[in-house]
């Protein structure tokens, strides 16, 4: 559960007071407004459903700010992804952002940069991140005998890269 709340530390300090306002209208508007005299009064199934779709209203809102601090904290289009999630339907654009979103980036042990997991480089002061091999360049695994991309022998050379 612990993890679950980190995660919910990112969603910009913004978002929580429109999720409950948006979600406030809508208990207000099917709930708590005023109804004229001739309109039936509600029972609890739909008092229930109009409940629970205000906390649906809610959740969403807050998923797509969770959506828009995460695409940035990976260093993806945010504003791409926030709005397909919101006008792609059916979740399917939330969905799709949780398939393909990149992996968290990693700083740089030299300059702190923040860089892609997979880059072998940084691409700003250009240190090594990962072990690579010394004639393609490639990322390698330490243990390696051979670089599975070109067959070069792997010596003492290769190290596994100093993360913070």
């Amino acid at each position: 559960m612990s993890f679950f709340l980190k995660e919910l530390r990112i969603v910009p300090k913004i978002v929580w007071p429109i999720a409950l306002l948006v979600a406030g209208i809508s208990v207000w508007f099917f709930l708590l407004r005023p109804r004229s005299p001739g309109m039936p009064q509600l029972g609890r199934f739909e008092t229930a459903l109009f409940i629970w779709g205000s906390l649906f209203i809610f959740a969403w809102v807050v998923l797509i700010g969770y959506i828009f601090a995460d695409a940035r904290r990976r260093g993806m289009r945010q504003i791409l992804w926030t709005l397909l999630a919101i006008f792609v339907p059916n979740f399917i654009g939330a969905i799709l952002y949780f398939f393909l979103r990149d992996p968290l980036l990693i700083s740089c042990p030299s300059c702190g940069g923040r860089c892609r997991s997979t880059f072998v480089f940084c691409p700003l002061c250009g240190s090594e991140l990962a072990p690579s091999c010394p004639a393609c360049k490639r990322s390698v695994e330490p243990g390696w005998h051979l670089c599975a991309y070109c067959g070069t022998p792997l010596n003492a050379e290769v190290r596994p890269a100093q993360h913070p």
